[in-house]
This record gives structure tokens, sequence and C-alpha cells, in this order.
């Protein structure tokens, strides 16, 4: 719904800044190592994710795409809510977690405090394939196909409803058969196959 926040910062601590934009402020929750690099700002470009729960509405916000980035794929993880994901960014930079992820370091994540042996394995298992091809939660996703619309429609039809494996399988088989397919083209062929 949101993909940033750009105003002056009106209240910093190490878990939340307020945002004002627009003459409204925002309440955003950060990480540690968003923190360390907004204190010695007065206005920023705040990247956010909207968690909405039927109780709960909540903005989290990201210095940069691919903390967000790693924030999502980290949710989508059975058993990993936004605050462990936070705090999972709070104790590694982004990076650090990209990394661990992808080489199996299962140590390095359980070093986190609140996560375990079971959902360190967990995290890893669900999300390095994921993060090796650069995709995620997010829709910036790199599926196969030498189409330069690929990567549009794939996301146009996630935002329809589809699934994500569902409409990179049909949008590739669409671009190998038809390698000049224009954007409305794919489109409309992945929708009869959906």
């Amino acid at each position: 719904m949101y993909d940033y926040i750009k105003g002056s910062i009106e209240e910093l601590n190490p878990a939340e800044m307020v945002i004002e934009c627009g003459g409204i402020g925002y309440k955003v929750a950060i990480s540690l190592n968003s923190y360390e690099k907004f204190h010695t700002l007065k206005e920023a470009k705040v990247y956010v994710y909207h968690h909405l729960r039927e109780d709960e509405e909540t903005l989290y916000g990201f210095w940069d795409k691919n903390e967000r980035r790693i924030f999502t794929l980290l949710i989508s993880v059975s058993g990993i809510g936004p605050n462990t994901a936070r705090m999972m960014l709070s104790s590694l930079s982004a990076d650090e977690v990209s990394t661990a992820i992808t080489t199996s370091d299962v140590n390095k994540i359980k070093g986190v405090k609140g996560i375990g042996l079971k959902t360190a394995q967990k995290v890893i298992i669900e999300l390095k394939d994921k993060i090796s091809k650069g995709g995620g939660a997010e829709i910036d996703l790199s599926p196969t196909g030498a189409n330069q619309f690929t990567k549009e429609a794939t996301s146009a039809l996630i935002l329809l409803g589809f699934t994500k494996t569902a409409v990179e399988k049909a949008v590739s088989a669409i671009v190998a058969k038809e390698p000049d397919c224009s954007l409305e083209d794919i489109i409309k062929k992945a929708l009869k196959v959906l």
C-alpha cells in the first residue's frame, strides 16, 4: 500500500521514529540498524511496510529497500512475526542476514535473541533459494525469461491475487514460446491459463 514516506524526523529512538509528511506524523517501528543511519538526519526517506492485523495496524520503517526485502522474506516464514524480524535486523544487518541464510550459518541466526535452533533451520530452508535468486515477498521478482516485460507482468498478476509460483510458471512458459510478446499480451495469455 505504501512504498515510502519522505519528510522531517520529529522523534527518533532506537525502536521507533515519528516522521512528519504533509502535516501528519507517522509513527514507524524501526530496527537498530536503521536507527544508526537515521540518527544524524533531520529529513529522511523511510521505506515502509504496512502490517495489518484485525486488532493492530503498524508501519515498519527501513533505511533502504534491501532491508525491507529481507524483512518481508523473514515474516513469510511461519513462526516469525514482524517484531522477531525487526529483532533480527537489529542484531544483524540485512546483508549479514542474507549471507547467514545463503551460507546456512545456523549459529549466526540462532544467536539472535528469541530465535531457537528449529526456527533458525526453518529460516534457512525456506529462504535460501529466494535470497540467492534475489526474489522476495516484495514485488521485486526476477523470473526467468528474456522478455523485458516479464517482471512487470509477473508483478501485475501477483497483485491481481494469483500465487507467485503459478504466475512465474505461466509467464515463463509464455515468454519461452513468444519472446517478443508485449506486456498486455503476456498478461492476457497468462490470465487464460491461470
